[in-house]
């Protein structure tokens, strides 16, 4: 696949806070944005079609409970405001019984374009196709779809018919890595916290960290290594089982900072992990969220790497209405993020953005 790469970092983009508890949606009914809970609804269908001449976009988001993802819809959100079109969030709820229903719900609906982020790659594929064949405009982001997902090949090309923005979570996660390689002590015991297996961005996170940690470390150890489908909750009930045995845990590597949160927040007040407020032990995550760079900034996340949710989220908009507009073809767009590092030396300026943008208070902590 080629990349035609971009560096944005955050800037004026980010702008919406992203509520953590918020029911997945584009909620509001101004500007360019609509709200739908994602179910087919007759009351629904006809809000959808109350918007006249104005074109119609659906975002189907992997899941409301995931971080990133109510954070890229939130931005979507706030992105769709500036477009003459109608912008509707629904969500597949980390189901792909319930997303794979979205994406015909899109169908049925009638949709000008249509964004995915799909929760398990080959799941969603064959739904993604039925959209392309309806004649459906798609645009899959976060993760891309490959058309190996759709044939079981190895084809990494960007599914036929569809285009894509996206950032490269090999490079994403190699971030952290290539600093492990340095930081994690000889001999050390390491517990890895795995996305949802099937997700693009999950399998080839890890599989960056074994080119660039573990085949350059033999010496350590990995204790324990288990799926937390990138929820902290689930994180957390990982890393408290397996403090239990007894034996410490030097590194925790996680594929994405909520699951690195969870896993923190296990340990947190356990005198074997965390001495005099300093923390004994080294962790490493992806995302680059806000609650991700407290963890930094406390001491108690060691890195991550951004993917900014602001930048994905304006790529989709301008090419969607370009798109709609017909000046491009979809499979024309094939667009990718940077995935700068966060850590202790640079943390202050990316809280300071989240300040600004009303994520993380005046006092230091997540916004309510």
């Amino acid at each position: 696949m080629k990349m035609k790469k971009i560096k944005r970092f955050f800037a004026a983009a980010l702008g919406t806070v992203m509520v953590a508890s918020m029911v997945m949606g584009c909620g509001g009914n101004s500007g360019g944005s609509s709200s739908d809970s994602g179910s087919s609804t007759a009351a629904e269908s006809d809000s959808a079609k109350d918007s006249g001449e104005k074109k119609k976009v659906c975002f189907v988001a992997r899941a409301s409970a995931d971080t990133f993802a109510a954070w890229l819809t939130s931005e979507m959100q706030k992105q769709a405001e500036n477009y003459d079109f109608d912008l509707i969030c629904v969500s597949g709820e980390a189901d792909d019984n319930t997303e794979n229903g979205r994406l015909e719900d899109c169908i049925t609906k009638g949709y000008d374009l249509v964004i995915v982020q799909s929760n398990n790659n080959a799941a969603q594929a064959p739904y993604v196709k039925k959209l392309v064949d309806a004649g459906i405009p798609v645009i899959t982001t976060n993760p891309t779809t490959h058309q190996g997902d759709l044939d079981g090949s190895d084809n990494n090309d960007v599914m036929e018919g569809t285009g894509t923005v996206d950032a490269d979570p090999v490079e994403q996660a190699a971030v952290g890595a290539k600093r492990a390689v340095e930081e994690v002590p000889e001999n050390a015991n390491v517990v890895v916290l795995r996305g949802p297996s099937g997700n693009y961005h999950a399998e080839k996170r890890r599989e960056a960290w074994d080119t660039y940690f573990f085949d350059e470390r033999p010496d350590v150890n990995l204790l324990y290594e288990d799926y937390a489908n990138w929820n902290s909750d689930e994180a957390l009930t990982l890393m408290e089982n397996w403090v239990q045995s007894g034996t410490h845990i030097d590194a925790i590597i996680s594929m994405n900072d909520n699951m690195a949160a969870g896993a923190i927040e296990a340990v947190r007040n356990d005198k074997n992990y965390v001495k005099d407020g300093k923390a004994d032990f080294l962790a490493y995550g992806v995302d680059g969220t806000a609650q991700g760079c407290l963890l930094i900034q406390e001491g108690l996340l060691t890195c991550t790497a951004l993917q900014s949710a602001a930048d994905i989220a304006k790529l989709n908009m301008d090419y969607a209405d370009q798109v709609l507009k017909g000046e491009m073809e979809v499979t024309e767009v094939n667009d990718f993020v940077e995935a700068p590092e966060i850590n202790a030396d640079n943390v202050d300026e990316y809280i300071q953005l989240y300040i600004d943008n009303g994520e993380i208070s005046e006092s230091g902590t997540l916004a309510e």
